[in-house]
């Protein structure tokens, strides 16, 4: 699997004094520009995956090969947007992406930092709030100025941990669309964590799902038929849409609890399942 940006390879972690891996023998790719969504159920292993992919915590057994080489710990070529914003509350709103900025090129003097720090508040929409400080802001702009500062270290990949859970329906749906036009303008490769099938549904060009844990496992792997212009308002409109929406909370609610190998199963290669209007269909 190799071949692919980010390889997922035969991945288990196991934690000490534990009688059973949270998951085992994990496979996937993510290839470059491509938005990948995983869901599953509390437990599974969603975030320990990311972890390991930022280089943040290490596999038991297996490994992840990111643009062909091993993760062996963090890098600023992963950046991560964790659930929580995680802002320094001292530091304004430039100081914070300043202080990324000038962690990537340390070289740069602090004019330099502050207008490249500008630039990518600016895509975030947060411009005219650059002096404010946290305690300032609205739990949808901490998240704004979470992005922006891993956007501003141009990473190859963004890693990003169910980023708008806490957040009211609305804030998160215009964060969701933030993050699509982003997306769309840098063709950045995108590994996200979820809980909210539609949220995957919007975001991702494939969804990968995980089985409960202890011992979890890839069962399956959907790819979104819907078309790259979609928007959520008109989400519920396209034909895919429900098909691929109760495939996924037929899993959720029902496959994920009781997931058994079928014949032939290769961990190696999960199903590659397409929903489409006529029904659900492997590969």
């Amino acid at each position: 699997m190799s071949q692919h940006f980010i390889s997922v390879e035969a991945l288990k972690r196991q934690f000490p004094g534990t009688d059973q891996a949270v998951f085992e023998d994990l496979w996937f790719g993510i290839d470059k520009g491509e938005f990948v969504c995983v869901i599953g159920h509390s437990g599974c292993g969603k975030t320990t995956v990311l972890n390991v992919m930022a280089g943040l915590d290490h596999a038991t057994e297996g490994g992840i090969i990111f643009d062909g080489k091993a993760i062996e710990g963090p890098s600023l070529d992963r950046a991560v947007v964790f659930q929580g914003h995680a802002l320094m509350p001292w530091m304004s709103v430039l100081e914070n992406v300043m202080f990324a900025v000038q962690s990537r090129w340390p070289q740069w003097s602090r004019s330099e930092a502050a207008e490249h720090a500008r630039k990518y508040i600016a895509m975030v929409n947060l411009t005219g709030a650059e002096d404010k400080k946290p305690s300032q802001l609205s739990g949808g702009m901490k998240q704004r100025v979470g992005i922006a500062r891993a956007l501003s270290i141009e990473p190859k990949t963004l890693l990003m941990d169910e980023p708008f859970s806490a957040l009211d329906a609305l804030t998160r749906g215009t964060l969701q669309d933030e993050v699509l036009r982003i997306r769309a303008t840098t063709s950045l490769t995108v590994f996200m964590i979820t809980h909210d099938v539609d949220e995957a549904i919007l975001l991702a060009d494939r969804i990968v799902l995980m089985t409960n844990g202890p011992g979890a496992r890839i069962a399956e792997i959907l790819v979104n038929t819907l078309p790259k212009t979609r928007t959520r308002e008109t989400l519920h409109q396209l034909a895919d849409y429900y098909p691929m929406r109760n495939h996924l909370l037929d899993f959720l609610v029902r496959r994920s609890k009781n997931f058994v190998p079928p014949p032939g199963w290769d961990a190696k290669r999960p199903p590659q399942i397409r929903a489409t209007a006529t029904g659900v269909a492997a590969e």
